[in-house]
């Protein structure tokens, strides 16, 4: 199982960190489009499991709208303030739909009043209105919302891409060193009820290894290293969260692995479970606290 997850990761890194290095904005939203509507897909799989059948195109559709959107005002914001230079088709792109629905919450709000057409009007019966409305909420607000902070985060600025990456290698490495440290000295369980394999020396020496990529990247970046640190730091415990969050849903399921598309890590839900919560709050901190003004 390790040579699969060990082979798996070397193939898939250094894809991931060409695109968000290297990648402009909209390919990005490209990638996390894809990775998303996946991840969506997923969850509703595990919703079937225990007969929550949701709306599954709908949502993916709106999901990639928010993503859009989210797009869209890294474009708009950077354009008004005169920092970036984005091509001519980019300020062109979704012009009239732009006017009527220009931030990401409104896609959110055409996801409502399109589950209550489907849920009027579609032919399923009513027993199963409830639980579709349910999952699909669900997936939307708990996979696809935050995970599209990862466009918002990617066009924040010239630092934007390095923070992106910044986010998504704290918890690489923490991953990587809880999954080691677990399982060579892990006693104590963190939560058996949810990942039985989960122990407190392995959230430790995850914690640990975040903030060691913090000190790291500071020697590559013009962030000050406290910030790095606190943001390692929050990011970290906000992608642990976001590990049991997902082990919790697989366990309602009865469930042990979302899907099976990436060899030794299960499917692609389980893969980016901790970097939904994460992404998010390093990119409010980095706008809330260390760069107000963006």
């Amino acid at each position: 199982m390790t040579w699969k997850r060990v082979a798996t990761a070397a193939v898939l890194i250094p894809f991931v960190v060409g695109i968000v290095l290297w990648g402009s904005t909209a390919i990005m939203t490209l990638a996390v489009g894809l990775v998303t509507v996946l991840a969506l897909f997923e969850y509703f799989a595990l919703g079937e499991a225990i007969g929550h059948r949701g709306y599954r195109f709908w949502t993916a559709i709106c999901a990639l709208l928010i993503l859009y959107f989210q797009w869209l005002t890294t474009v708009i914001n950077w354009t008004k303030m005169g920092k970036f230079v984005y091509a001519p088709w980019e300020l062109r792109v979704g012009v009239y739909l732009t006017r009527l629905f220009p931030r990401a919450e409104d896609g959110i709000f055409l996801f409502v009043l399109g589950i209550a057409v489907l849920t009027l009007f579609t032919k399923r019966t009513l027993v199963e209105a409830l639980p579709a409305a349910g999952i699909s909420s669900s997936a939307l607000i708990l996979v696809a919302f935050p995970l599209s902070y990862a466009v918002r985060l990617h066009g924040a600025g010239s630092q934007g891409p390095a923070m992106l990456l910044f986010a998504m290698v704290i918890i690489w490495v923490g991953d990587t060193a809880a999954y080691f440290v677990g399982r060579s000295f892990g006693k104590y369980k963190l939560a058996p009820h949810l990942s039985p394999n989960k122990t407190w020396e392995g959230t430790v020496a995850s914690f640990l290894g975040s903030l060691i990529v913090a000190v790291v990247f500071a020697r590559f970046m013009t962030v000050p290293l406290a910030h790095l640190l606190c943001m390692a730091a929050l990011g970290n415990v906000a992608g642990q969260v976001g590990d049991l969050l997902e082990s919790a849903y697989k366990r309602s399921a009865g469930i042990k692995d979302s899907g099976s598309i990436l060899p030794g890590h299960g499917g692609v839900l389980d893969r980016i479970d901790a970097l939904i919560l994460a992404i998010p709050v390093v990119w409010y901190y980095w706008v809330v606290i260390y760069a107000p003004g963006l």
